[in-house]
């Protein structure tokens, strides 16, 4: 590897900083956190967390944090993701990919509206409500 400038050094501080800064969730409204476990992995999770903040990026959105997490037990339909935003349940999206991350931080994030066809758990109201009895 060739040695790198003092310039250059600085630029991948500022870069590496502004990627430290997205998966930090204090302060942030929502979350994003993408199943990053092997089954995850395996079906392209990575490209789909490199879409979130791309698309994050895309919008100026500042306000959500994207991090990642193990298996979330839904294999079948990796890669997952799950978000949280404020006056809306928790959602685990199933199926993502780049188009579908996409179109979670425009309708979910930006409209808070789901995105219907890729929804594949969210908990009952009624049982967090009650404590799990």
């Amino acid at each position: 590897m060739a040695k790198m400038t003092l310039e250059e050094l600085r630029k991948l501080r500022d870069t590496k900083k502004g990627e430290i800064q997205k998966r930090d969730i204090a302060g942030k409204n929502s979350q994003i956190i993408i199943g990053m476990g092997t089954c995850g992995i395996a079906a392209g999770a990575k490209p789909v967390l490199d879409a979130f903040l791309k698309e994050l990026d895309a919008h100026n959105i500042t306000d959500v944090s994207v991090t990642q997490t193990g298996c979330m037990g839904l294999c079948y339909v990796e890669p997952t993701v799950e978000v949280l935003t404020p006056g809306m349940p928790p959602v685990i999206y199933g199926k993502v990919d780049a188009a579908v991350a996409k179109t979670i931080v425009e309708d979910h994030i930006m409209r808070n509206k789901m995105v219907t066809d890729h929804v594949f758990d969210r908990p009952s109201t009624d049982i967090l409500k009650d404590g799990g009895k």
